[in-house]
This record gives C-alpha cells, structure tokens and sequence, in this order.
C-alpha cells in the first residue's frame, strides 16, 4: 500500500542512489520528467539531467549530504523542489530524494507561535 500511495502521489518523487543512478519516479515525477525521457530515467545518472550549476550542487549533495530547496517558476508553472538525504535500513547514507511540488504563484506566508 505504502508504495501504490507513493506512486500515485501528485507531487513529482525522484530517488537516486548515492552514485546518482536513478532508482525510482513515481507517476508524477514520470509525467514531469517525459520530454527528458520519463520513466526511461530510471537506471541514468541523475546528473546527467541538469544544467552545470545545478549538477554542481548535486554532485556535493552525492558526495556530502545535505539538503537543497527553492522555488522555480517554468511555464507560469511555481515549484517547490526539496531535495534531502535518504538512508537505508542500517541508517547508512543511501542517496537523496527529490520532491517536486506545484505552488501558488502568490502562495500565503503565515508566521505561527
């Protein structure tokens, strides 16, 4: 169930592995991904989909941990996109996830507590 739930999640999932081979999209991040080539993605190095800037960053999440987030705007389309560690089952470093969320162009900001 776990899986099917994450799969059919609308937000866009992309995990690699800690050399940067794509392990695993969801449907979501498939459709997003389908003119660099969708679910053919699976089994390529994740760094080889980004622009040099963006691969730089990555290539330091791979070898450093860590995470990354920020907001994009493509096609009048705003994304959150929140890149973060994973770990196996031993809790060793196993590579990053993605997540890939549509916003608001003029998303609220509320400051709580």
């Amino acid at each position: 169930m776990e899986k099917d739930f994450i799969h059919k999640l609308p937000v866009a999932v992309t995990v690699c592995d800690k050399e940067g081979k794509i392990i695993y999209m969801n449907e979501k991040s498939c459709e997003t991904f389908k003119e660099d080539g969708g679910k053919d993605l699976i089994g390529k190095n994740v760094l080889d989909c980004h622009p040099k800037g963006a691969r730089e960053k990555l290539e330091h999440m791979l070898s450093k941990g860590g995470k990354n987030c920020y907001t994009i705007e493509k096609k009048g389309v705003k994304k959150l996109i929140y890149q973060t560690p994973w770990y196996d089952e031993k809790g060793e470093y196993a590579g990053f996830v993605e997540l890939s969320l549509e916003i608001p162009i003029d998303m609220p900001h509320f400051v709580r507590g």
